[in-house]
């Protein structure tokens, strides 16, 4: 998710919409500056994207009908709970999110572990953003069924707010199946950090309307952003209502209120078009449009 370019505009008030940036389009080997950077520029978040392998042969996308994966197998990843825990003891105020975590590829006592303990040494600043995954290959390789991934999710989310949430845990379920556990400390943010659920299909919308507290949609306009909040309007019902997060190309003030005007929460940005230039976007950008 991004941005473009940000044309020099004048600065205006722009009410209560989040900005975060996404490092997904950032060679990690900028990855620190910007961070330190886009803190003391007062961005909201810090988004690190987040796959467990890329086998050599993929196909699929999280775009559309296109066939081709929109990175090579070399792209570099991380750990998303150790680099985001080296990222908060760096930091003191930008939120960390996942952009997002393949929850399904873990025993939810794995993921429910890496999640308690980064909202804790972080002082409560994690968001943890999930998907269902869109790459097969990589189901493959640690040989899950990729056509069974949307109820396993489901599943894994489930068990995941109970850890955080209940003295003791039993559950006997499709995919996992314990006696009763405990699982201590409990997170700082109650009940729990946010689930924000990612994904366009329609089998994501109504997860993200049954289990998240947001939706990670990806790259927008105010226009195109409409539809799929009103779905999820539907879905959710009498529900609380959802964070609304997406990408978007913004070229003034006015289109982030547009996006405001549509629903929209939070805007995840990588305002630069080269790596080296990073820094000079989210200064600019920050300057132009008011991040704080």
């Amino acid at each position: 998710m991004g941005v473009g370019w940000v044309a020099p505009v004048a600065r205006r008030e722009l009410g209560a919409l989040k900005f975060g940036v996404a490092l997904g389009r950032l060679n990690p080997a900028f990855f620190l500056d910007v961070v330190d950077e886009a803190e003391r520029l007062g961005y909201e978040s810090v988004w690190l994207p987040e796959h467990l392998v890329f086998p050599v042969e993929m196909s699929r996308s999280p775009f559309g009908e296109d066939e081709h994966p929109p990175v090579p197998p070399s792209t570099p990843v991380f750990d998303a709970f150790a680099y985001l825990g080296f990222l908060a003891g760096r930091t003191s105020r930008v939120k960390l999110g996942t952009h997002v975590y393949n929850l399904g590829l873990r025993h939810p006592f794995i993921a429910a572990r890496g999640v308690q303990t980064l909202d804790i040494v972080s002082g409560g600043r994690f968001l943890f953003g999930i998907g269902a995954s869109w790459l097969e290959s990589e189901w493959d390789a640690v040989g899950l069924d990729f056509h069974t991934r949307g109820r396993r999710v489901d599943e894994a989310i489930e068990v995941c707010k109970r850890l955080w949430t209940d003295e003791v845990v039993e559950h006997h379920g499709e995919f996992f199946d314990f006696g009763p556990v405990m699982f201590e400390p409990k997170p700082i943010q109650k009940p729990h950090p946010p689930v924000l659920v990612g994904g366009e299909s329609p089998g994501a919308l109504r997860r993200t309307a049954r289990y998240g507290d947001g939706w990670i949609g990806l790259d927008h306009t105010p226009e195109s952003v409409v539809e799929p909040i009103k779905k999820l309007a539907e879905l959710r019902g009498d529900g609380p209502p959802l964070e609304i997060i997406v990408g978007g190309n913004v070229q003034s003030p006015d289109d982030v209120s547009r996006f405001e005007e549509a629903g929209v929460h939070r805007l995840l940005v990588s305002p630069w078009r080269r790596s080296p230039e990073a820094l000079d976007g989210l200064r600019r950008f920050a300057d132009t449009i008011g991040v704080g």
